[in-house]
């Protein structure tokens, strides 16, 4: 059972546009410490915009943490290092080096940190999946363009901080307390273990309650997924997902297929443009069970779709990290926030609902009927492919 906070002001960001401002201006006004986490930092406007508030932030005595992923953010700019580092910040990189070892050999590559989350003064947080990159203005995106985050003003906001210092403690033991790590040509500091959390508490702000649900390879495994299996079962009108990589478990597939057979609608809000192109098919090997069951599909298509949100009965909602695939559900270091609010939820659901109307195509219903034997063969090879992954990896355990 989620365990849900009260006390607190919730506000829905939606892209980088709104998303990026907000995070800037918070960290512009942190009095004691940061802890950011990204997948992705990359050196274009918005890197620089975040790297900039960071050293601001490190330069005027505040503790200042940031923790990016190895592999995700491998080209992370040295000029953003060097700029962090002499302002007085703290780095750390999550699983720095990439095994040369053939993949089927090295299951714990996969094991990325995945969630993109930052603690503010332990008073505010925000949680979502939104990478640090261009995202927004741009009229031919390629990076994520769809997304949301949420910003948490309250009690809830501690518990962002506690398990932020918790992978921070846990990556910084990781380097035997290294100083300086060596990873692809240069050099970051790590290892100064974070400080207790900030005696500053705002009142409480608001009247939402939340709960802050992470997955992680620990005592935490499969939280996410029974979290959004348990809002599934227990909805009695409406579920509706936008995610961006759709490969669930068989026994995601069941709760989905029951909810619509008992006459909830079911909506997927799914990616349209193939940016990943052997989850894009495989997924799709999914969908006539879906759409036979009554399931309703929709692909986006403005641009590339990133989203991982979801509204249960217009009262439940999430804002998190983690798609709904063997990668975030299996793996991965992920953090969703789920919300017990009809306002929020409300809010989530009409944005949701305006971009299946006007940026999203519907998969009909006879479409595998419709589809060339050509592109039927590589739907079935990704699939089966994936499947193979599935089981080289050990993915085929999870139900």
């Amino acid at each position: 059972m989620l365990e849900y906070v009260g006390g607190n002001r919730l506000t829905l960001l939606r892209n980088g546009e709104q998303y990026f401002p907000a995070l800037a201006a918070a960290l512009d006004a942190a009095k004691a410490e940061v802890f950011l986490e990204t997948y992705i930092f990359a050196d274009d406007e918005t890197g620089s915009l975040v790297a900039n508030a960071l050293a601001r932030a490190a330069a005027r005595g505040v503790a200042a943490h940031l923790l990016i992923d190895g592999f995700g953010a491998g080209d992370f700019p040295p000029r953003f290092r060097d700029m962090l580092l002499k302002a007085g910040a703290e780095l750390l990189i999550f699983r720095p080096q990439v095994s040369p070892w053939p993949f089927w050999k090295q299951r714990s590559r996969l094991r990325r940190m995945h969630r993109k989350l930052a603690s503010i003064d332990g008073a505010i947080a925000f949680v979502g999946g939104i990478n640090v990159t261009d995202d927004f203005d741009s009229p031919q995106p390629s990076p994520p363009q769809f997304d949301y985050a949420v910003r948490i003003d309250g009690p809830l906001a501690a518990q962002v901080r506690a398990v932020a210092a918790r992978l921070w403690r846990r990556v910084s033991w990781a380097t035997l307390g290294a100083r300086w790590r060596h990873w692809p040509g240069f050099s970051l500091l790590s290892g100064r273990a974070p400080p207790p959390s900030p005696s500053r508490q705002e009142p409480d702000p608001g009247s939402q309650r939340a709960a802050l649900v992470v997955r992680d390879s620990l005592r935490h495994r499969a939280d996410i997924e029974n979290a959004y299996l348990e809002q599934i079962h227990a909805s009695q009108s409406e579920v509706l997902i936008a995610n961006a990589y759709f490969f669930p478990t068989r026994r995601f597939r069941r709760a989905l297929l029951q909810a619509a057979r008992r006459n909830v609608t079911v909506t997927l809000l799914l990616q349209g443009k193939a940016d990943h192109p052997l989850q894009h098919f495989a997924s799709r090997a999914l969908y006539r069970a879906l759409l036979d069951a009554g399931v309703r599909i929709h692909e986006y298509q403005s641009s590339v779709m990133h989203a991982k949100v979801a509204v249960f009965d217009g009262r439940i909602a999430t804002v998190g990290s983690s798609n709904i695939d063997p990668f975030s559900l299996g793996l991965a270091q992920e953090a969703n926030v789920f919300v017990d609010d009809r306002a929020f939820a409300t809010e989530l659901r009409l944005s949701l609902h305006e971009a299946i109307e006007r940026r999203a195509r519907a998969v009909p219903q006879n479409y595998w009927r419709r589809l060339s034997f050509q592109l039927k063969a590589r739907i079935w090879l990704a699939y089966r492919f994936a499947r193979l992954l599935m089981v080289i990896y050990g993915f085929d355990r999870l139900r």
